[in-house]
């Protein structure tokens, strides 16, 4: 346990490395105004903070770093302290889910600087909201699968002989009676179009349009939205190739981002990975911040960022925060439609 005085030089030594990403020396310790202890004390307890493995400094005359530790205990004491939100503008009501997505991805990165990513909710959470059955020509019918988060399919179904229009508007609100609110590609479909009072005609042109309900399954894919790539490999971010190349790989591999992102939806409120904590070797020079979004009894996504070590973590938890809290509203919003 670390005693007040060393819990402010940690801090102190953190803050001033975020800033300015050089050692900190005790000269500029000791000037600081909240620190009301000499050079000589100031000096003692940096030696304690780099013997428990929270500092170190480059060379011998160098001033000191924190640690990936040091960061971890700064982060744990910031994370309590406040649950404050950010101030942020996600300009999200009223559009379609992939839009929305699109738009806390790119807000994010503005807002941070840094790389932002948000995963979608995956496909076995969407429903179906709505079908529509039209007839196009007097052979082809159009079936239109429209899912709770806004997606759309569409299948043409091409009959021998001409279809009657009655038949058409019958079944659609028979698949509508029947299929509203059913998982995508869930195996219950064909029961639920069973009914033994159908007649033959009715029977034959169900079984026509089925296909399309599950090929609408298939469909879907866990989806990634990135922004700020550009950012992230900027000047002062990274500078090793070898690095660079690691991260840049991964972010081709979309799930295995999906994979460490997905530790963030049993959270109950912001994940925090500093450096070698990061299972991923390309993730370990760097620092990952995300947040779990979705419905009030379950996480359907993650709003996340990626950054350099000496991130400004306060602005970062709070901004992830605020916006997984936003997306949050407006997903709940479009499930419940």
């Amino acid at each position: 346990m670390l005693s007040a005085r060393q819990e402010l030089l940690l801090r102190k030594v953190v803050d001033v490395n975020q800033t300015t990403g050089q050692p900190v020396g005790s000269k500029t310790l000791a000037a600081d105004v909240e620190i009301t202890f000499g050079p000589s004390t100031v000096r003692a307890e940096l030696a304690v903070l780099e013997e428990h493995g929270f500092i170190t400094h480059p060379h011998t005359s160098a001033g000191r770093v924190p640690t990936d530790a040091g960061r971890r205990f700064y982060v744990d004491r910031l994370l309590p302290e406040s649950s404050r939100r950010a101030q942020l503008d996600l300009p999200i009501v009223r559009r379609e889910l992939d839009e929305a997505m699109r738009m806390t991805t790119a807000t994010l990165a503005q807002v941070t600087n840094l790389l932002a990513i948000v995963s979608a909710p995956p496909p076995d959470t969407a429903t179906i909201h709505r079908v529509e059955v039209l007839l196009l020509q007097p052979q082809v019918v159009m079936v239109v699968v429209i899912t709770s988060t806004g997606g759309v399919s569409k299948r043409l179904v091409t009959f021998g002989d001409v279809v009657d229009p009655g038949l058409v508007t019958w079944a659609g609100e028979y698949l509508n009676e029947r299929l509203a609110g059913l998982g995508l590609g869930a195996r219950m479909l064909h029961s639920r179009l069973q009914d033994p009072s159908l007649g033959p005609s009715e029977e034959r042109f169900l079984q026509a349009l089925i296909p399309a309900f599950g090929e609408l399954g298939a469909m879907q894919e866990d989806t990634l939205y990135m922004d700020g790539a550009a950012r992230l490999l900027g000047v002062d971010r990274l500078q090793d190739l070898a690095q660079i190349n690691e991260l840049l790989t991964a972010l081709e591999r979309r799930v295995t981002l999906l994979g460490v992102l997905r530790v963030a939806l049993g959270q109950r409120d912001v994940l925090v990975r500093i450096g070698s904590e990061n299972e991923l070797p390309a993730l370990r020079s760097l620092s990952v911040v995300a947040a779990g979004y979705g419905l009030p009894q379950r996480n359907l996504g993650t709003v996340s960022v990626i950054g350099p070590l000496r991130m400004d973590y306060a602005a970062t938890i709070a901004t992830v925060r605020e916006a997984a809290h936003q997306l949050s509203r407006y997903v709940e919003d479009v499930y419940e439609r």
